[in-house]
């Protein structure tokens, strides 16, 4: 196969549907105020309306791991883009709360193989030793989706309803669906596939490890807290504490995605050089996450009046969260590989939404006993800080003693 030919038929589908992904997903950072406003939507509202996406995300994965080690990636994401279609059509056709999140709950459904179908079809078709770049380089096309989901898109709101938004995107939703049904080719079965009881039992194998919950407490919280202040409560910062209108703090969240960008580049690019080196995935991971926390922590405290700058640093340093999946899958067989990236994602994803709905709740609460909306956002952020200081604290706990036991010096 010719190169140019290998590339549009075996990447550019599935990151194309990954841009797409990342675009639904961040793009209720830059609607977000709008319905707010249109719709009289409260802070638990929006973030409930916001994170239905996640949970909705987050109770496929599982199924999603048994389906794509069973059915394959062409099948399950080309079907499941054509739900958030119609996810986007109920969106753009909505007119309360309750519709808007149906809407995004099916978006969230559609989209939810979006990344996992891509790294279980580059399994199937690349060298093991391609694998992480061509994780950095999905990764830089959802990066762009996000990038088109900040000023790009508070443009096209200055002249396009957000309705008409959602039913353009649900238009080019079903073209990519199409172009992945039709224009990605099967890999042949080399072996029986195995059932759906022993697809289900390939589970327990993964949950009764400690090698995959040191990784899980970085998905959980530090992923899914990323994502919960990428997707909505970035621009509320923003807006409500920094006192930016609405286009300044979209051009954050585009320096931000910019930089996001930079940093899965750098993973594609580099990763592969840094392991002939010796740098392990799990290091890189662990000093990454702990300058993003660093980052999240400057934000708060307003160090700086280079706020460019600061959010250029938390998004560039949270993008080493990425690395998690690498990290986890070298510790279990290739064939779990499906189900051990779904797991990863479920627990990144319950995260997201419970952290988007509970920053949520903590702002109106914080509102209600008469604070400022500058007070109520500081202490949903300072929350979200010590949840994630946990988070890397356990992981760290973790790599000790399995490096002690590794080592025959642990228990």
């Amino acid at each position: 196969m010719p190169p140019f030919t290998h590339w549009f038929r075996l990447f550019l589908p599935f990151a194309s549907g990954y841009f797409l992904s990342y675009l639904y997903r961040t793009a209720n950072a830059v609607v977000g105020p709008v319905l707010s406003d249109e719709l009289s939507l409260g802070a638990a509202d929006l973030g409930l309306l916001t994170s239905t996406y996640f949970i909705t995300f987050a109770a496929t994965q599982l199924p999603l791991g048994i389906l794509l080690d069973r059915f394959g990636a062409r099948r399950i994401e080309a079907l499941l883009l054509l739900l958030a279609a119609a996810g986007a059509t109920v969106f753009g056709l909505a007119g309360g709360i309750g519709a808007l999140a149906v809407g995004r709950g099916l978006i969230g459904l559609g989209v939810s193989a979006c990344l996992m179908a891509a790294l279980k079809f580059f399994s199937q078709w690349f060298p093991i030793e391609r694998q992480a770049s061509l994780t950095g380089w999905i990764m830089t096309s959802g990066t762009l989706g996000a990038l088109v989901a900040s000023a790009p898109l508070d443009a096209v709101l200055h002249v396009a309803t957000w309705r008409m938004v959602f039913f353009g995107l649900a238009a080019l939703t079903v073209g990519v669906a199409l172009w992945v049904w039709r224009g990605v080719p099967e890999k042949p079965r080399t072996a029986r596939p195995q059932s759906f009881a022993q697809l289900a039992g390939g589970l327990r194998q993964i949950v009764v490890r400690l090698h995959f919950w040191r990784f899980a407490s970085i998905a959980c919280l530090q992923v899914g807290g990323f994502i919960a202040v990428q997707s909505l409560w970035s621009s509320a910062w923003l807006m409500q504490v920094n006192g930016y209108s609405r286009p300044v703090a979209a051009g954050h969240l585009t320096v931000m995605n910019a930089a996001m960008a930079v940093s899965y580049f750098l993973i594609g690019l580099l990763s592969a050089r840094l392991a002939r080196r010796g740098v392990k995935t799990e290091h890189l991971l662990g000093g990454g996450l702990a300058l993003a926390l660093l980052s999240l922590l400057a934000i708060i405290a307003r160090v700086s009046e280079h706020h460019y700058l600061l959010w250029a640093a938390y998004g560039f340093f949270s993008s080493v969260s990425t690395l998690n999946y690498a990290a986890t899958s070298v510790g279990f067989p290739v064939e779990l590989s499906g189900r051990v990236n779904t797991l990863l994602n479920l627990l990144s994803f319950v995260g997201a939404f419970l952290l988007q709905w509970g920053m949520g709740i903590v702002i109106d609460a914080l509102g209600a006993a008469g604070h400022s909306a500058s007070a109520a956002h500081t202490g949903a952020f300072v929350l979200l800080f010590a949840l994630q200081a946990a988070s890397l604290g356990w992981f760290f706990l973790c790599s000790r003693l399995v490096a002690r036991k590794r080592d025959g010096s642990g228990p």
